[in-house]
């Protein structure tokens, strides 16, 4: 089983050189701190910022220079920084090849809710109604069960839906999966977590074919 680091870090071997990838508030952002060196990456936040590194060390943060979840960052070489307006022209404009999201709930037709629980208060949506809308491909990083131990990937999302049918794959702290038509199909497995395992903890549909290795990160 992983941790939201270990989440991270398998999701950081999806990232291809040449990428410009959005990282979302959570799981997501820690995805910088593992990316490999020798690849080129530019990752971008709806707050106005293209070019963030990873976290800075203990008393090295500066204040002024945070992500869209308001944690302070690091940049890069050549970052650059900008207004709102701009920042989400590249989102809409389909000029990110990659967008890294955190959810509440996935459903096994590619359908996101991670913005709303009903009855409690939020400020808005933010940037992922954008994100979602124009990303063509859209990876999860997510627990695989709630606290109750109740399943994440649902037949059909309970909660208020960010987006519908974007969804591409999931890595949770227990697998890696793909959503295809079927439903969720197990690509990996966490080290020590054995299919059966997964398989009572998915409600979706989840396909299972052959021998289904470890990840491997």
């Amino acid at each position: 089983m992983l941790d939201k680091n270990g989440i991270a870090k398998r999701i950081a071997k999806e990232v291809q050189d040449g990428y410009y990838v959005n990282l979302g508030i959570g799981i997501p952002t820690l995805v910088a701190n593992f990316v490999r060196d020798d690849i080129s990456v530019e990752f971008q936040s709806e707050n106005g910022v293209l070019g963030m590194g990873p976290f800075p060390y203990e008393g090295e943060e500066d204040a002024d220079i945070i992500n869209a979840g308001k944690q302070t960052i690091t940049t890069l070489p050549g970052a650059s920084f900008f207004d709102s307006a701009l920042s989400f022209g590249m989102i809409r404009g389909k000029h990110v090849h990659l967008t890294i999201l955190g959810a509440m709930e996935v459903a096994e037709n590619g359908d996101i809710a991670n913005w709303k629980i009903p009855g409690k208060m939020v400020k808005g949506m933010g940037g992922a109604m954008d994100l979602v809308a124009s990303a063509e491909n859209i990876i999860v990083a997510m627990m695989h069960t709630n606290r109750e131990g109740e399943s994440k990937l649902l037949k059909r999302c309970t909660l208020p839906l960010t987006g519908v049918g974007c969804v591409k794959k999931i890595v949770t702290n227990l697998a890696v999966l793909e959503v295809v038509p079927e439903g969720f199909k197990l690509l990996e497995r966490a080290l020590g977590t054995s299919v059966e395992e997964i398989v009572a903890a998915t409600e979706g549909n989840l396909i299972v074919e052959g021998e289904i290795p470890e990840m491997n990160i």
